[in-house]
């Protein structure tokens, strides 16, 4: 039996939820399973890309992917299996890497998506949404990106202490698009966790929690004015954009320009995600983001990407 699993980019924080709001982009990885009734040899796993666009900027991240035992989609498929008492037969997996690695687009979130999905079909559904979701949180540890990789669509979500995941899937208003920026440099999770401070004050804790409240009501009347403000951040932008080699001056040029809504780092980052409105000109932003990455010596891939809506799907 084989079967395929396709699961959007994700990018989390936007701004005022950080760790906890959550988008599904149209940039896919695809994980496909398949039981070897007659393996040649134990597991098999390959990894390949068929996105012409971003292979320059994820050629190099795939040499370093393990391609054994401690593969991120084996482990996955492996705690799946262990949470109905079996152990994985023997399996050829592919994993087609579309999504950059380390930048901030919920690469790893996906991949471990895929592999509890695809698993939880081969075993026969055992598991469902709740428990998929608890347990693909439990190895991924964010389910800012696990929520949306696996139901598509705007989310905020929170791990409870007992291992259930709380989350909430809201309409985001068509009008409302996304540019993003990414860099050819990585930036991993732990570094860019590494820059936030410890504690924080009142004063900023009060500012997100605003934010927070504005921005569900922009969505809910999809006021853009009211979205513009809440989009600032003062929880983790603040440490993080020093990280990121000219984030102030595209974020100030971006805010020039009409009907842009505001820039936010894209998870831990390096990517950045440009939101505005329909009428606005694509090729605008482009050109104002080329510029800036170019004044600071970094070459960067400028994307327009649609909301995804559906989520994980076996395909």
């Amino acid at each position: 039996m084989k079967v395929t699993v396709k699961v959007p980019a994700t990018t989390a924080n936007i701004g005022p939820g950080f760790d906890c709001f959550g988008i599904a982009l149209s940039i896919y990885n695809k994980i496909t399973l398949e039981e070897l009734v007659y393996p040649d040899k134990g597991l098999q796993v390959n990894i390949f890309s068929e996105d012409n666009e971003i292979n320059s900027s994820i050629d190099s991240s795939i040499m370093t992917i393990p391609t054994d035992e401690s593969s991120i989609v084996y482990k996955a498929v492996e705690l799946l299996y262990n949470y109905v008492g079996q152990t994985p037969p023997a399996l050829k997996i592919n994993i087609e890497v579309n999504i950059p690695i380390a930048k901030g687009l919920g690469s790893s979130a996906s991949v471990i998506v895929g592999g509890i999905l695809a698993a939880n079909k081969l075993l026969g559904d055992p598991a469902d949404e709740a428990a998929l979701l608890s347990i693909a949180n439990e190895m991924e540890g964010h389910p800012d990106n696990i929520t949306p990789a696996f139901l598509g669509g705007f989310n905020f979500s929170s791990a409870e202490e007992d291992g259930s995941i709380i989350y909430k899937k809201i309409d985001w208003p068509q009008k409302w698009k996304f540019v993003l920026y990414i860099p050819d440099y990585e930036l991993a999770t732990p570094i860019s966790r590494s820059v936030l401070p410890e504690k924080i004050s009142m004063q900023d804790a009060v500012f997100n929690l605003k934010r927070i409240a504005m921005f569900i009501e922009a969505l809910h009347l999809q006021d853009a004015d009211l979205m513009k403000y809440a989009l600032n951040d003062r929880l983790h932008q603040v440490y993080r954009s020093r990280l990121i080699m000219g984030f102030d001056r595209i974020k100030q040029s971006l805010q020039e320009l009409p009907n842009v809504l505001g820039t936010v780092i894209s998870g831990a980052g390096p990517s950045l995600l440009v939101i505005y409105e329909t009428d606005n000109n694509f090729e605008e932003i482009k050109s104002v983001l080329n510029s800036a990455w170019q004044e600071v010596g970094v070459k960067a891939l400028v994307r327009n990407v649609d909301i995804d809506t559906r989520g994980a799907v076996i395909i």
